[in-house]
């Protein structure tokens, strides 16, 4: 989850608007695609506090990776810390029934970047189930 911070900065690098406008395309994303509920719009100051020393909620973090691998621009993680935040979301994304699944669905500029990171959420996602 410390990685997650660092989604919300490419999200705000990349996308191509204004920071408010850029937290209100996170937000309506979040709800129309099903990953989560923002109890109210952010504006671009506070999407500019996630992606430094604020952690931003879930719904940010995984509507930012949902955003950023439709990208032509074929945006991936700058470190390991990075990476593990894209798998963690990745995962929490989409329902696969086992890590080849989630692998296999990942765009293909993100497969290797990944890899390492994806084996590790994968197993710390199946862990939790267990407890």
């Amino acid at each position: 989850m410390r990685g997650t911070p660092r989604l919300v900065r490419h999200w705000l690098m990349l996308g191509q608007a204004d920071p408010d406008r850029l937290a209100m395309i996170l937000a309506d994303t979040a709800r129309l695609a099903g990953l989560g509920e923002p109890e109210s719009d952010p504006d671009g100051q506070t999407l500019s506090e996630w992606s430094g020393p604020r952690q931003p909620p879930l719904w940010a973090a995984r509507t930012a990776v949902f955003l950023l691998v439709q990208m032509p621009a074929c945006p991936t993680p700058e470190d390991e810390e990075d990476a593990c935040a894209w798998a963690y979301c990745w995962l929490r994304n989409r329902e696969f029934h086992d890590i080849d699944a989630a692998r296999d669905a990942l765009p293909a500029h993100l497969r290797e970047p990944l890899a390492g990171a994806l084996d590790a959420a994968w197993a710390d996602r199946e862990a939790q189930r267990l407890i």
